[in-house]
């Protein structure tokens, strides 16, 4: 499908300025879909809006901590007023966490829950009345091998991406009378900032994982299925069987 079919659309990416959700972005951009970015880093979003305005989309840019979830879902819902033509949504943000079940501190489980899982439950719960409206949407929720699957300490992380497969089928079920294609992309390991952060203490080959655009090419194809067809959900791994 090139570019010319899809004028006129606009995607909402969560964890839009680093990682996979910068690569999407850029990867939408390219084939002609106008942005809509979420994220915490001001400076960060505006060079990834940047980067997809040079290539002739239109981005904006939208400071917003999912994980303040009282305000995520009016908040969401505030920027579908802004774009008559939002029809796509990609929840990506999320944080790993690593740890023993048994060692795990209470504020820490609810964390990565409250990110990976509620805050999709909330992003969702604010868009689905403009998607309904226009009798049209695609969802595509960012998951995981470790949603179809356990690994050692990576428990609590498990949890929320199970969650987020179960999830991703319920919307499906429920809003398919509507229009609304639901998908869930699992990724293996991936080469992003994520494996930096304090709440993961893992030692792998980042060399040989995903490269965050290889992710972002799945995302594209899932959301460019053709009408009448949707892409129910994506596992993608590196070529090398890591994890």
């Amino acid at each position: 499908m090139n570019s010319s079919t899809i004028t006129n659309r606009t995607a909402l990416i969560t964890g839009a300025s680093s990682g996979i959700g910068k690569a999407t972005a850029l990867a939408f951009a390219k084939a002609g879909i106008d942005l809509a970015l979420v994220g915490r880093d001001r400076d960060k979003l505006a060079a990834v809006a940047q980067a997809a305005e040079a290539v002739g989309v239109t981005a904006k840019t939208y400071v917003v901590d999912l994980s303040k979830l009282d305000r995520v879902s009016a908040t969401i819902a505030e920027i579908a007023a802004e774009h008559e033509n939002l029809e796509i949504l990609i929840n990506n943000a999320g944080m790993a966490y690593t740890g023993s079940i048994a060692d795990s501190p209470l504020a820490d489980w609810q964390k990565v829950i409250d990110l990976n899982l509620t805050s999709v439950f909330q992003c969702v719960q604010g868009i689905l009345p403009h998607m309904r409206q226009r009798k049209s949407g695609s969802i595509v929720n960012v998951s995981s091998i470790a949603g179809k699957q356990v690994f050692p300490n990576w428990g609590i992380y498990s949890v929320s991406k199970f969650g987020l497969m179960a999830l991703t089928q319920a919307i499906a079920t429920e809003e398919r009378a509507n229009g609304i294609r639901v998908t869930a992309v699992c990724p293996g390991s991936v080469n992003t900032p994520l494996w930096d952060t304090d709440t993961v203490q893992a030692d792998f080959d980042r060399s040989a994982m995903l490269t965050p655009e290889m992710v972002a090419e799945g995302i594209l194809y899932a959301v460019l299925a053709p009408p009448g067809a949707v892409v129910e959900e994506l596992t993608i791994m590196p070529s090398g069987g890591a994890l």
